[in-house]
């Protein structure tokens, strides 16, 4: 099983001084985020994408580029690439341009986007939301397998053999799909045999398992080998050496990045009991002790017939760095050797 961590370059105050760290001196912790993760030996580091005021993440590219150029051995990957608002094209160069650089680290994730600010700022309708992410996906994977396609669509331009460059350094660039609670998006990745990232943001993993279900039949179906049908959680996730301490640290950044949603959208704001009942056993949130989060791993692969990859979103905590270092080597010196060793992966 990979264990790595997702990031959306998260800007907040700090929670104890409620100032402002300047974006560069941001953006340079966050880069030393992706050294110690390497250094522990995590297997991948993914960066979002996002284009709000809170977020850094609006050209992941650029930023797992800088990654590649610092780090020796950890996969890098979006977390994800909002296709559906992108060119595929520019997002097959640019993942191929990141695994020349990192010598064949680089993966993608794409999705629709679970925010849609991308769909105004780039001038594109919110009407044509699933088919315009179908249209390209389906365009995206022809660009990994074909140096010079030919391609029509409604909603780009035509490809006539023109050459897409430069081309990966891996034969087959990994393209994974990133999902959320919607049967027909699970169903379509196992159609098209992908692996699938699910974003697992509150609730039990219990919920999601007849998802997972639909997802590994509908690969049976089309005819895919079984062990390509590959199945990663994203979830929420922290460690630090106590449950309690892990829970204080994470929390008040967790309820103010949600909270700001729950405003927007009219919504109730996030509060410390369903933090506490997210972050307790029955929960899907990975905060906790080395020993509480392996735990809680075990059980997400029980219940959801083997996972393959589980990515932790730390970004909530981005304020707090000494912190945030102290998890992801938590991460990477206690729970992934543990893990690996149980042979998880379906």
């Amino acid at each position: 099983m990979d264990i790595g961590i997702h990031s959306f370059a998260g800007f907040f105050p700090n929670s104890a001084t409620g100032k402002m760290a300047a974006g560069a001196d941001r953006m340079a912790s966050l880069l030393e985020e992706v050294e110690v993760a390497d250094s522990v030996d995590l297997d991948f580091f993914g960066i979002g994408e996002h284009h709000r005021s809170e977020f850094l993440d609006s050209a992941p590219a650029v930023i797992l580029g800088a990654a590649a150029a610092r780090t020796r051995r950890i996969k890098l990957t979006s977390a994800v690439t909002v296709l559906s608002a992108a060119d595929p094209v520019r997002v097959f160069q640019e993942f191929a341009t990141l695994d020349l650089i990192s010598r064949g680290r680089a993966e993608v994730v794409v999705g629709r986007g679970s925010s849609v600010e991308a769909f105004p700022l780039f001038g594109l309708p919110l009407h044509y939301y699933d088919a315009v992410f179908s249209e390209k996906l389906e365009l995206l994977l022809k660009l990994r397998e074909t140096t010079n396609p030919t391609w029509q669509g409604r909603f780009r331009p035509s490809l006539n053999g023109q050459g897409v460059f430069p081309r990966s350094h891996q034969p087959q660039l990994p393209i994974w799909v990133g999902v959320g609670g919607t049967p027909e998006s699970f169903e379509r990745a196992g159609d098209l045999g992908l692996p699938l990232m699910i974003a697992i943001i509150g609730g039990t993993f219990e919920q999601f398992r007849p998802l997972v279900d639909l997802y590994r039949e509908a690969g049976r179906r089309a005819g895919h080998d079984a062990v390509k049908l590959k199945v990663g959680v994203h979830a929420m996730g922290f460690l630090a050496d106590s449950d309690s301490e892990a829970q204080n640290i994470f929390f008040p950044g967790w309820a103010r990045m949600v909270g700001q949603y729950a405003r927007e959208r009219g919504l109730q704001e996030p509060t410390r009991t369903q933090f506490d009942e997210l972050t307790s056993s029955r929960g899907a949130f990975l905060v906790g002790n080395p020993g509480t989060v392996a735990a809680k791993i075990r059980h997400a692969s029980d219940v959801l017939g083997g996972i393959s990859r589980v990515a932790f979103q730390m970004t909530s905590a981005a304020s707090e760095y000494a912190a945030m270092v102290r998890s992801i080597r938590l991460l990477g010196v206690e729970v992934a050797p543990a893990i690996r060793a149980l042979k998880l992966a379906r």
